[in-house]
């Protein structure tokens, strides 16, 4: 009989008692002592940090166990250390292409992504500089769990990796490669970290080049499989809601008997030379913004510089608090600013971008920027940014490391670059971040010499920065224990039945509040808060100047700044904003028991004292035109705004008319600072509100707030919702030519008379999850993506409102131009086979699953959960139409999801919109 503990290496279940067992028991204990037997897969517990156990396997596996209970779902991460870093020349994109192959099934799993869409998993892979993850969150059940460990270990070593696979995924690749073609920033990035480095792989795109990813072997990536997709170059995390002996299990009886590889991984030594003057590089193309970036070489992430370094990019690119900001979006030589320091295993970049409208003189936006970046020793560094800039990062990572999902993906990068310890080790030098410090890598690293722009300028008398090699990583983790582990929270099962037990619903004067009380993982807490304002008679030709009321709220109160008022969201742990969207104005927050309060007060701040300075008017009016101009020449801006307005039921002026661009830039253009503040004084007052929090959170003292602050503050409108019910119109057909665009879009829709309390609901959304929903599983993704290899991104979606009888079925896929034509012929033969033959029975009841799955998972979130209840709210629902949406998709026939998808998707006639280069592409 076997029990307890081997050297610490592994725990084995408790003793079956009867007689037989027992016996068989006795027969492996002594099986086990004879020379020659099979000794079981070991493994030891290493270490512990703030919750997260590491484990490591005889085979080389790295394992980590990150238990949280407050989740109904478990995250199953598995990151290799392999990215674009490790590819030869010839085979850029390989690591990328491999991580689509690894897609296509293993003998035991030959179908994967219908796994996934069965299990209802929200998944992905992703592939990086020095790593590629791959990871899948689903409901939490043994057999979910054990069927993700199963999947995983067969495809790390079992891979079809098949020449008929990437036949049709090397065109997808292709495709995402021709997506990322038409985005002028994301091409000038690749062009800088092309000049920036000489020998180093950072230099070359993680995408490929496209003459690789066309031309790549097979047996080249059969190779490259093998040699990287092995135990010993892993790291397995499991996180969310696990037992942790039965997990052990699971993982050593799928990963611990795989075999530890002979061979040994090759070195990589490469390193640049110190750069020696500054570099230029000119980008070209058909664009409706400019964009001017520059780059400077920093130390590698392990290094003790790079904490400043990440502070100092704070203090340069945040917007609204820094200098690039101030210096030139707020002097309107730019629209958009942003800083990005690069943590990698080597030494990487310090990027900074700005982008401005075509009328801007981009040479002043350019001489400001480096100005800005480069005269630091002239305009030292103040302590009150680099406090802010901390008080940013942290309050990031705090609300990051509340959820176990969200960490467990995060750690995938500092696994990559050499170890999971060294987020916590960054975390803690964040903190330790001095003015010095952040002054000192700014003198040390942004010089003239250490810049990549675009051209390449002798200079007689170069100053050169070195930037020092990788740190010796066991010496920074040597002794490192990590901090006490935060408040975990309570076991929530998030069923309809269990949310109606414990929400609890309040009418206040005209609010409505939804409470949702949770002990959460970190103290955490969501709100969404929504006032319904205006009349349709009060709203006709107002749209833009309510989206730029609304867009002013968080630009200044009486008391507070634009950068005071995310000063204090900051300081408060509170990631959130305020939008507008017809007539309704919605704040969504996170943050924490002990702030939630004083988050509701600056709240109601911001919505009762707003400064309506002319300075931030004239800044946002800016911004908002320089995103419409740029939309002119996007094929999905284009494609999404000509379909909705082919759908137009309203007369011009209505809130829910759609315009054209240039109708609507005329529009932003006529709005006045006057225009707004009348609107606010008219339409703006908690007639009409509604408030939901779910978390942990104080329940009398929130009700108490709400009387005091809200319930006084009236509007001078009463508010009258505004119908946005079905009409009959005529489906079009529209081509829209966007030149030099390497991808196009295509979009099927039509508009659909009911809500979403209509009988036949549940049995379309369950064929529009059929059709284009789950994971790249769905008919069309099979056909369009997995089969033709037209399309990265395809897909359809159902949306009825609860109220309002303007239901929509849409269909979308992106393509290269030239193929757009084959996707709508598939588009259309698919959907009409589903017409004629309908859906298999196997195939109704998988989809159920998902389907479930995935709303359960929704349900989970308190995120989306708090928006579900203040949208019952809104709507006078309860949540038991939930609960009877779910009896009816688990009691849907092949008959009736036939029947619908009959009455109501016959694909002629549909509104059919295309948008891209279709003259280059055709010729």
């Amino acid at each position: 009989m076997i029990m307890g503990n081997f050297n610490g290496t592994r725990r084995l279940s408790q003793p079956p008692t009867n007689r037989l067992n027992r016996c068989i028991c006795l027969f492996i204990a002594v099986f086990l002592s004879l020379p020659g037997a099979m000794a079981l897969a070991d493994y030891k517990e290493v270490r512990s940090i703030e919750g997260i156990t590491e484990y490591a396997f005889d085979n080389g596996l790295q394992l980590l166990l990150f238990p949280d209970e407050s989740k109904d779902s478990i995250t199953v991460n598995i990151t290799y250390r392999v990215g674009s870093k490790h590819e030869n020349y010839g085979e850029t994109g390989m690591a990328h292409l491999l991580e689509h192959l690894l897609f296509k099934g293993t003998p035991k799993h030959p179908n994967i992504t219908k796994e996934l869409s069965d299990h209802g998993a929200q998944a992905n892979g992703t592939t990086w500089l020095e790593r590629t993850n791959y990871f899948e969150t689903f409901k939490a059940t043994d057999e979910n769990l054990e069927w993700a460990l199963s999947m995983e270990s067969d495809r790390m070593i079992n891979s079809f990796v098949a020449q008929k696979d990437l036949d049709s995924e090397m065109t997808v690749v292709r495709n995402e490669f021709e997506m990322g073609e038409n985005n002028p920033g994301n091409i000038l990035l690749q062009r800088i970290y092309a000049t920036a480095y000489d020998w180093h792989n950072y230099g070359n795109s993680t995408i490929g080049a496209r003459s690789d990813i066309e031309n790549v072997k097979i047996e080249n990536l059969r190779a490259f499989y093998e040699k990287y997709y092995q135990p010993d170059n892993a790291t397995l995390i499991v996180a969310g809601k696990i037992d942790i002996e039965r997990t052990l299990e699971l993982v050593d009886r799928y990963f611990g008997a795989l075999p530890k590889p002979a061979r040994k991984l090759p070195e990589f030594y490469t390193l640049d030379p110190t750069q020696d003057g500054e570099r230029t590089v000119t980008l070209r193309r058909v664009g409706s913004e400019q964009v001017v970036a520059a780059a400077y070489r920093i130390p590698s992430g392990l290094h003790e510089d790079f904490a400043a370094v990440s502070v100092l990019a704070r203090v340069l690119g945040h917007s609204p608090s820094g200098r690039l900001y101030k210096n030139l979006v707020e002097q309107q030589l730019a629209t958009q600013v942003w800083a990005w320091p690069n943590q990698q295993q080597d030494p990487g970049l310090l990027y900074f971008n700005a982008a401005a409208d075509l009328e801007t003189d981009l040479q002043k936006t350019e001489a400001v920027l480096l100005k800005t970046v480069e005269d630091i020793a002239a305009q030292p560094i103040t302590s009150e940014e680099v406090a802010r800039a901390k008080r940013q990062i942290a309050k990031e990572m705090e609300l990051r490391f509340n959820s176990s999902q969200d960490i467990s993906i995060e750690l995938s990068e500092w696994i990559g670059i050499g170890d999971w310890r060294m987020y916590f080790i960054n975390r803690d030098r964040l903190e330790d971040v001095t003015l010095e410090n952040v002054q000192a890598v700014a003198d040390k690293y942004l010089l003239r010499s250490n810049r990549t722009l675009g051209k390449f300028l002798p200079t007689a008398e170069p100053v050169r920065a070195v930037v020092s090699a990788p740190a010796d990583i066991s010496d920074l983790l040597r002794d490192y224990k990590g901090r006490e582990m935060i408040a975990q929270g309570e076991v929530f099962d998030p069923t309809p039945e269990n949310i109606k037990a414990r929400l609890k619903k309040h009418e206040l004067d005209d609010m409505e509040l939804a409470f949702l009380p949770i002990k959460t993982r970190g103290e955490s807490v969501n709100l969404e808060l929504r006032l319904g304002l205006g009349t349709e008679k009060s709203l006709k030709h107002q749209r833009e100047v309510a989206e730029l009321t609304a867009a002013m709220l968080l630009r200044g109160s009486s008391r507070l700044s634009k950068e005071q008022i995310q000063d204090e969201f900051d300081r408060l742990k509170a990631s959130g904003g305020i939008g507008w969207a017809g007539q309704s104005l919605s704040s969504r927050y996170e943050t924490t028991r002990e702030n939630l309060v004083q988050v509701l007060d600056l709240i109601y701040e911001v919505h009762t004292e707003p400064a309506f300075s002319e300075k931030e008017f004239q800044l946002l009016k800016t911004q908002k035109l320089a995103g419409l101009e740029a939309s002119k020449t996007d094929p999905q801006a284009l494609a999404f705004r000509a379909n909705a307005r082919s759908f137009n039921r309203f007369p011009k002026g209505h809130v829910y008319y759609t315009k054209s661009i240039d109708d609507e830039i005329k529009s932003v253009k006529k709005v006045s600072l006057k225009d707004v503040k009348r609107f606010y004084k008219k339409h703006y007052g908690a007639g009409n509100l509604q408030l939901s929090i779910v978390g942990d959170f104080d329940e009398a003292e929130i009700k108490d707030l709400m009387v005091k602050r809200f319930a006084p503050w009236e509007a001078k409108t009463q508010y009258s919702r505004v119908l946005n019910n079905y009409k009959d119109v005529e489906k079009v057909a529209q081509t829209i030519e966007t030149p030099d665009k390497k991808n196009a879009v295509f979009i099927a829709s039509t508009n659909l008379d009911m809500t979403a309390d209509h009988d036949d609901a549940p049995a379309l959304h369950l064929v529009s999850h059929m059709l284009g929903g789950g994971f790249i599983n769905s008919r069309l993704a099979s056909r369009i993506r997995q089969q033709d290899g037209l399309s990265y991104g395809v897909g359809s979606f159902l949306q009825l409102g609860n109220i309002d009888t303007n239901g929509m079925f849409m269909a979308y896929a992106i393509s290269a131009p030239e193929n757009t034509e084959k996707v709508h012929r598939a588009f259309t033969e698919e959907m009409q086979r589903a017409v004629k033959d309908g859906f298999e029975v196997d195939e109704l009841e998988a989809a159920k699953n998902g389907f479930l799955d995935r709303m359960k998972l929704n349900f989970g979130n308190n995120k989306l959960l708090a928006t579900r209840l203040r949208s019952d709210l809104t709507d006078d629902r309860e949540i038991d139409a939930a609960r009877e949406f779910i009896d009816a998709v688990r009691a849907l026939t092949v008959e009736d999801v036939n029947r619908v998808m009959k009455e109501y998707l016959e694909p002629e006639p549909m509104t059919i919109i295309k948008a891209g280069d279709f003259v280059a592409g055709n010729s």
